[in-house]
């Protein structure tokens, strides 16, 4: 029984500590935008790829070119 008079105030003490990290987060602007991360990891910008031909021409010319 003595072990409750310990707990009720420990847990409201965890309770406080985790509005007070939610607020803080929130004003810190953690939950901004959240569709941004999500989409950066499909969306990798890293490298361009390669320049590609648009017409059989190009494609000739550019065999030509290599030879």
């Amino acid at each position: 029984m003595s072990s409750i008079f310990w707990l009720i105030p420990l847990g409201l003490v965890i309770l406080a500590g985790a509005i007070y990290v939610f607020f803080w987060a929130v004003r810190a602007g953690q939950y901004d935008d959240l569709e941004t991360p999500a989409w950066s990891v499909i969306l990798d910008d890293d490298q361009n790829p390669p320049p590609q031909a648009n017409t059989p021409k190009d494609i000739a010319d550019n065999g030509a070119e290599k030879q």
